[in-house]
């Protein structure tokens, strides 16, 4: 424990990246175990497959009971760290061990049970709620980081300090329940699909850990974490409905936020951002023209940069309210905060950190 707490940070992130890539080499050395269960047959997009035809109340509690008890220990490692720690450094603080050993722990115990009774959340709960999870957590890091680095080609959109001070203070919280419910809302099963899911599941894992750190904020591995969604997304697209399906859609509408947002972020010269965008732009009309559906290029590439950018709306108009109703409650006579506004035209350059 000591010798981990005079680690760096930089370091423990490298080893952090190879532990994940075990703990998901772990899984697959194991996948062989589960080939003998059995699934009812596919019944379409919205059924989840990797669920047991006959859950019984030990296979549903021991799903629920380690998923509660991984998120209520981690949410406590969060509150601990904001309330008595409350400064980041270039090294561990004990309670970024503690962390790291806490969701270490809670790994190996959700690939025990998965071979002791296999179901996972999935039994109970919606297949929208865990890819809905990811989404939400993609939508808080684009309002967080609209002061760094905007949301459209650089410039931000007024939404509001106080709206994002709230999303800055509580984001913690948010992406751990996202990571840790979609971690035990499937079964440790080695399936292609669910180990790449799996790996990107431990770096989020890895990041919630490493809170109040230098290497939480390093821009280079954030916008890997924000990337690797475009990698997963495509692979499992492609697994799914094979080469002649809508993997470009997930492909390109995932570049397109890296295009429109996330590389301003990065502190490319403006000559590189040119470059990216041109490669961009000829790689969708390479491939879209070779599957002879350029005509549908446009429509398919804007539909999740679309959904991302209007739920940042939809969002910092929620967080506005709460927090107006909680200032009418609070102190009837304050003003309420700045609210958000739609229009991008309206923005203003934003200080040096994110926001």
């Amino acid at each position: 424990m000591t010798a981990l707490r005079n680690v760096g940070a930089g370091r423990a992130l490298l080893i952090g990246v190879a532990a994940s890539a075990a703990m998901t080499g772990l899984i697959w050395l194991l996948g062989g175990r589960l080939q003998g269960i059995e699934l009812l047959p596919d019944q379409g997009a919205s059924w989840y497959y990797w669920k047991l035809p006959h859950p019984t109340l030990w296979t549903r509690l021991s799903a629920w009971l380690g998923y509660a008890a991984h998120q209520l220990a981690f949410w406590w490692l969060i509150h601990y760290a904001q309330t008595r720690v409350r400064r980041y450094t270039n090294g561990l603080h004990p309670v970024n061990v503690a962390a790291l050993a806490v969701n270490t722990g809670f790994v190996a115990l959700h690939v025990l049970q998965t071979h002791l009774f296999y179901d996972g959340l999935a039994q109970d709960v919606s297949i929208y709620s865990s890819q809905g999870s990811v989404i939400l957590l993609l939508v808080v890091v684009l309002l967080m980081e609209n002061r760094r680095r905007g949301l459209f080609l650089g410039r931000p959109v007024p939404l509001g300090r106080a709206v994002v001070d709230l999303a800055r203070r509580y984001h913690g919280y948010l992406f751990s329940w996202a990571a840790v419910y979609t971690f035990w809302y499937h079964p440790a099963e080695a399936t292609s699909g669910h180990l790449i899911g799996f790996f990107y599941m431990f770096l989020l894992l890895l990041q919630g850990s490493l809170f109040l750190t230098r290497a939480h904020t390093n821009r280079w591995w954030t916008f890997t974490l924000e990337a690797t969604v475009a990698v997963h997304g495509t692979l499992v697209a492609v697994m799914t409905s094979g080469p002649d399906g809508i993997w470009p859609m997930f492909l390109f509408g995932f570049l397109g936020v890296f295009v429109v947002t996330q590389m301003h972020g990065l502190g490319l010269p403006a000559a590189v951002r040119w470059v990216l965008a041109a490669c961009y732009a000829g790689a969708v009309l390479l491939v879209y023209g070779l599957r002879g559906e350029l005509a549908g290029a446009a429509g398919e590439i804007v539909r999740i940069p679309v959904i991302e950018y209007l739920l940042v709306g939809v969002l910092a108009l929620l967080i506005w309210l709460g927090l107006r109703v909680a200032a009418l409650f609070r102190t009837p006579a304050t003003a309420s905060p700045q609210a958000p506004s739609a229009s991008p035209s309206a923005a203003r350059p934003g200080g040096p950190r994110g926001g």
